[in-house]
């Protein structure tokens, strides 16, 4: 079960999370959508970072999330979105309506159970489930480094959790992708973007500052970085491809 602390961190985010979060790659929504369905459904949408590359490749796109905050956003930009305040365990679609369901970088948060209980109950009979992380690329040390100071735990950044992504009921096993890919980001967006992150959000005003300055430390020591005030970030979205079983 997820840190309901954490989760309930993104509740009141929205236009800082969809300005400094990155998006996703063309190819990792090639690798869930190969071909035009009719009705796509992005389950913990957020501000529609990757419901964005939805749109051209369904005919009807629709977005649960249980943050209104985040769904004014996604609002805005894609008008053309059917939008639903709702959450995983109780997915407000009817049974089999849905070709695909997505879930890009919120699989972690959900009941992992009911979750997949309620995602199988919408889906069409072999039906797809997309599950999408973007995490940092292991051969870049400066953004590693940043990564343990938001996540301690990880060494590789926010990678998807084995235990999750292996084997999930109702579903056969996963064909996995991995999509590497790099943006330009200025420094002032890189440490802004960390405070989007939920161990930033729900950390105490005197924590944040201390794990912001440490990662200040890290990109003035760090030579690809130091006097730098825009870097090429790589980073790496792990996809998995589920069938409905």
């Amino acid at each position: 079960m997820a840190d309901q602390t954490l989760a309930k961190s993104f509740l009141n985010a929205g236009e800082d999370y969809d300005r400094f979060r990155p998006g996703f790659p063309e190819a990792a929504a090639d690798a869930v959508l190969p071909v035009h369905v009719s009705t796509a459904l992005d389950l913990g949408a957020g501000t529609g970072k990757f419901t964005a590359l939805l749109v051209p490749r369904a005919d009807r796109v629709v977005a649960v999330e249980p943050s209104e905050q985040m769904l004014v956003v996604l609002r805005a930009k894609l008008p053309e979105v059917e939008t639903h305040v709702g959450a995983a365990e109780s997915i407000p679609a009817s049974d089999s309506s849905v070709d695909v369901v997505t879930v890009a970088q919120a699989f972690h948060w959900f009941d992992r159970e009911p979750a997949c209980a309620e995602i199988r109950r919408v889906l069409i009979p072999g039906g797809t489930l997309g599950l999408l992380w973007n995490h940092s690329d292991p051969g870049c040390a400066w953004d590693r480094a940043c990564t343990r100071v938001a996540h301690p735990g990880l060494t590789d950044g926010l990678k998807a959790d084995d235990a999750v992504t292996a084997t999930l009921p109702g579903f056969d096993e996963p064909r996995f992708v991995q999509v590497p890919w790099q943006e330009r980001i200025t420094r002032a967006d890189y440490i802004s973007r960390w405070l989007t992150v939920s161990s930033f959000l729900a950390a105490s005003d005197d924590d944040r500052a201390s794990m912001v300055a440490e990662l200040e430390r890290i990109l003035d020591d760090d030579p690809d970085t130091a006097g730098c005030d825009a870097f090429d970030l790589p980073q790496i979205t792990d996809v998995y491809v589920y069938r409905a079983s």
